[in-house]
């Protein structure tokens, strides 16, 4: 399944967690994996903590102190650092579907990482029964 989203900062991480797991529910399957996939090189995805909004904070300052947006960069669109931190991210994760529900941890909520922002970007969910 195809999703569309409109990213609104240059910087963020939407939380997605609930539109795979609807995905999930929508799909009947009660053992397998979900795949999540980004098919951009300057947005990715990762599984973290979502419970506290500061986690999400805390990891784009520390992305940006490592990679700033304006740095020693040779790429001339001039968005190197959204390349760098969207591999660090990576462009997919897969979760076990456990009993008809994604099988997160009590914190984990599943993050589309925006780094090259505001765009309108698209993910793709993979429901694969096991």
């Amino acid at each position: 399944m195809r999703y569309i989203i409109q990213t609104t900062k240059p910087q963020q991480f939407i939380d997605i967690t609930n539109m795979v797991g609807e995905e999930v529910k929508n799909s009947n399957v009660r053992d397998g994996i979900a795949v999540i996939y980004v098919p951009h090189t300057t947005a990715g995805i990762t599984i973290n903590e979502n419970a506290d909004p500061d986690v999400v904070r805390d990891m784009i300052t520390a992305l940006d102190k490592t990679y700033p947006v304006h740095g020693e960069y040779f790429h001339y669109e001039g968005n190197s650092h959204a390349h760098i931190k969207a591999s660090l991210m990576g462009s997919s994760c897969t979760v076990i579907i456990q009993e008809g529900k994604l099988l997160l941890g009590t914190w984990q909520g599943i993050y589309f990482c925006e780094f090259d922002g505001p765009r309108n970007r698209e993910f793709y969910v993979k429901i694969i029964r096991d």
